[in-house]
C-alpha cells in the first residue's frame, strides 16, 4: 500500500512539473540613435538597421534647402539648411519605410526603409 501512495505522490509531483507554466522571456527596452544626414536629394543613415523600441533619430542637413524624415506615422519638424534637430519615437520590428515628406522630395529620391530587429 506504501508503494502505492508512493508512487502515486511521485506521479502527481511528475505531472505538476510538466504543466507548471514558463514565464515568457522578459523583452527588453532599447533606446537607439541613428544620425541621418540630409541634403538632395538623399538621405544617409549611421546605420540601416536597428532594435526596436525607442529611436531617436539625429537629423542633420547638410543642403541647400529645408527637409523633414518621416517614419511609422511620425515627422519632424522641417530642418533648415545647415541646421539639426531630433526625432524620437517607438518602432516594432518590421520594416519601416521614411522619406522627406517635402513636395517632390521623396520622388526625387530622399526616401528609403529601415529594417528594425
Amino acid at each position: 500500500m506504501k508503494f502505492r501512495v508512493l508512487a502515486l505522490a511521485l506521479f502527481v509531483a511528475a505531472v505538476s512539473l510538466a504543466v507548471a507554466p514558463i514565464a515568457a522571456p522578459q523583452s527588453k527596452t532599447t533606446s537607439s540613435t541613428i544620425t541621418v544626414t540630409m541634403k538632395e536629394f538623399k538621405f544617409t543613415l549611421s546605420t540601416k538597421t536597428v532594435r526596436h523600441g525607442s529611436v531617436t533619430f539625429k537629423l542633420v542637413n547638410k543642403g541647400a534647402l529645408g527637409h523633414d524624415f518621416s517614419i511609422s506615422g511620425h515627422k519632424s519638424k522641417t530642418i533648415a539648411p545647415h541646421k539639426s534637430g531630433t526625432l524620437t519615437v517607438t518602432l516594432a520590428k518590421g520594416l519601416k519605410p521614411y522619406k522627406c515628406t517635402i513636395d517632390g522630395h521623396a520622388a526625387a529620391g530622399m526616401k528609403g526603409t529601415l529594417k528594425v530587429t
